[in-house]
């Protein structure tokens, strides 16, 4: 009985013991790791403060790099910009006069308003037989170009080959020129004769030769339309063209 406690106290011991060597390891290895972390960090402290050590260049845009020797010159009110190699001047179109912004007396269009006179060229003219007013003829005009034209007055015709125009009435003049856009039309009327035996006797015509007027009405302007007439067309020196009217039945009422 007592050698058998002996060796169980022999061997508690020896437990013991061997549990403290396993502890003690066991620390060793705890220090050495907390050796090689602590030897570590001071390493990575320096690389931080040598990297916070060093100041940041402040950040500047490419475009605002200066080019060596270039500098920016001045622009003056003037238009001329000076720069240290010399003046360079920069010439500003010419001022536009009145002689661009006017029409001229032949009908072309303004470089301003972009309106022209209406003639033969730019417009298309015809004439037909109306049932009434009686011994009546309507002349209308269109315009065909691609801006807007005058049609001045009251046209100017000469049946074959009269020598005088045809004459005008006064009374039908309108209270504005008439406008016409492209595509829009005008009209006059042609009072063919007069009353009966006041004048010449009434004598037959074929072709309608038609003439524009321009903004002074001196003359005519442009290139005139030539229009064949009606069958038995009559005419006589009492009878009457129109000023150009805006609507068919303004011109038809003479």
């Amino acid at each position: 009985m007592r050698s058998n406690r002996i060796r169980t106290t022999v061997l508690g011991a020896t437990a013991l013991l061997a549990a403290l060597s396993l502890t003690a390891c066991g620390a060793d290895n705890s220090n050495s790791e907390s050796s090689k972390a602590g030897a570590a960090a001071p390493v990575a402290n320096t690389i931080d403060k040598q990297a916070t050590s060093q100041p940041e260049s402040p950040s500047r845009p490419r475009s605002a790099t200066p080019k060596a020797g270039a500098t920016e010159a001045p622009v003056t009110n003037s238009g001329t910009k000076t720069s240290g190699s010399g003046t360079t001047k920069h010439t500003a179109p010419p001022a536009r006069t009145d002689a661009n912004k006017a029409g001229t007396t032949d009908g072309t269009a303004t470089s301003s308003t972009r309106t022209a006179t209406c003639t033969g060229g730019n417009t298309r003219t015809s004439v037909s037989k109306v049932t009434r007013p009686i011994n009546h003829l309507l002349l209308t005009v269109t315009n065909t170009g691609g801006t807007t034209c005058n049609a001045y007055y009251a046209p100017k015709l000469r049946f074959d080959d009269a020598q005088a125009v045809f004459q005008i009435l006064e009374d039908s003049k309108p209270q504005a020129v008439v406008t016409l856009n492209p595509g829009e039309s005008a009209y006059a009327s042609i009072g063919l004769t007069g009353e009966p035996g006041a004048g010449p006797a009434p004598r037959k015509a074929t072709h309608l030769q038609v003439n524009f007027a321009g903004r002074s009405n001196v003359g005519s302007v442009g290139s005139p339309a030539q229009l064949n007439l009606p069958a038995d067309t009559v005419w006589d020196d009492n009878g009457f063209v129109t000023y150009w009217q805006t609507e068919m039945s303004d011109a038809l009422q003479y």
